[in-house]
């Protein structure tokens, strides 16, 4: 059969461990076969990483910026036993950090729903959206061990001199000091970023913070917040008959367990990060969860929201066999060329993206799926596939379909 055309790249940002033997997997079995694939290539190992001290990191985001929409391989971030382990020359930091701070974005995280994978939640009908702030926070903190008794300030010295500061704290003895931040522009863009994705999909918006505790840092999220729906917003959402509200995170985390679903939740950098894991696990798996970063210049980057899989790699390193759910990684394939095919007037490759998504989930629908969904379906007499096994039975329904 012809080869489906593209106009544009995708930006190809390839990555670590496990998943980057899915994605081999994946541009094989199920993409090469079917599309003249277009990519501009960036190779985001760690090891090529290092050997390029971060740059090729840099260089990923920039491109996206130019091409428009990038797909990403999972990223190892380093600790001590990976400085260890790869020699590293540093310990580089998170790739996904770096990407979302040069593109200022917001991620939204939302789990793929299949029959025969029932949500733990049992009231949860319909996916949950989190929206993730992607700048600063603890992603960009300033940390210090105190070494012993003393005197903790924060200080602000502003161009014309002025000096603002406060004590944070009087220590008799070692501790620890952790510096973070955010900035109004950003905050301004993540507001507009969920104001719109919520108007597009026509979901109602959550937003919750610790407004009560932190009473400047998180107040700011939420009066910015409140500013911005009231001057540009309200009445597009009363138009289209959804609604946006604030909440206490507290009040969220509740409200959130007896829900239906069907609603978009927004929070802060790290409450984000925390809260899509639940979700994800909740709905049955981590490796069920579609990742967008979306900048507010309309960049968008796909990847899936879980990390490398490193215990698979060392058995597929050893000779064995692993059965890897590669879902995730392939919507995150079919997210971007869905998006590069609407940017570029593609319908054929917009249609192609539909179909691997379809055939993919009638694939586990039908009881063939990896070991992780087989030990928390409700489907009977399932077919446990190994890694590859699992794609090239997607490849066979994606062909049927084709």
């Amino acid at each position: 059969m012809r080869k489906i055309a593209m106009k544009t790249p995708l930006v190809e940002m390839d990555g670590d461990e496990m998943t980057r033997i899915l994605w081999k997997y994946i541009k094989d079995e199920l993409l090469l076969p079917f599309i003249d694939l277009k990519t501009e290539y960036y190779d985001l190992g760690l090891q090529y990483r290092n050997e390029t001290n971060d740059q090729v990191t840099i260089d990923s985001a920039n491109a996206t910026k130019k091409y428009g929409v990038a797909v990403k391989c999972a990223t190892i971030t380093p600790n001590a036993a990976r400085m260890t382990e790869y020699n590293l020359k540093e310990m580089w930091k998170s790739p996904n950090g770096t990407i979302r701070a040069m593109l200022d974005g917001t991620v939204f995280r939302t789990p793929i729903v299949v029959k025969g994978i029932e949500p733990c939640v049992k009231n949860w009908e319909k996916p949950i959206t989190l929206a993730r702030h992607a700048y600063g926070d603890v992603y960009k903190n300033t940390e210090i061990i105190v070494p012993g008794e003393g005197t903790a300030e924060l200080v602000f010295r502003a161009k014309d001199g002025t000096v603002i500061s406060e004590t944070i704290h009087e220590f008799n003895g070692p501790g620890i000091i952790q510096g973070i931040h955010n900035t109004k522009k950003s905050i301004e863009s993540f507001a507009r970023a969920c104001f719109n994705y919520a108007l597009d999909t026509k979901q109602d918006l959550w937003f919750a913070t610790k407004d009560t505790i932190s009473k400047k840092y998180d107040h700011t999220f939420k009066d910015v917040m409140q500013d911005i729906f009231d001057n540009e917003y309200k009445a597009k959402f009363d138009e289209t008959g959804i609604v946006y509200f604030y909440t206490l995170i507290d009040d969220a985390v509740a409200r959130v367990m007896k829900a239906k679903g069907g609603f978009i939740w927004a929070c802060k950098n790290y409450d984000g990060d925390v809260m899509s894991d639940m979700v994800s696990s909740a709905f049955g798996s981590l490796a069920m969860m579609t990742s967008v970063l979306v900048s507010p210049n309309g960049d968008y980057e796909y990847e899936a929201a879980h990390g490398t899989v490193q215990r698979h790699y060392y058995k597929h390193l050893a000779g064995e066999e692993t059965s890897t759910n590669s879902v995730a990684t392939i919507f995150a394939w079919t997210g971007a060329l869905r998006k590069r095919g609407e940017l570029d007037g593609l319908k054929d490759l917009q249609s192609f993206a539909d179909k691997l998504e379809k055939a993919t989930l009638e694939t586990i629908e039908e009881g063939k799926m990896t070991k992780d969904l087989a030990l928390i379906t409700s489907l009977e007499n399932v077919q446990v596939l190994n890694s590859l096994g699992f794609i090239q039975a997607i490849r066979q329904k994606l062909e049927e379909s084709l």
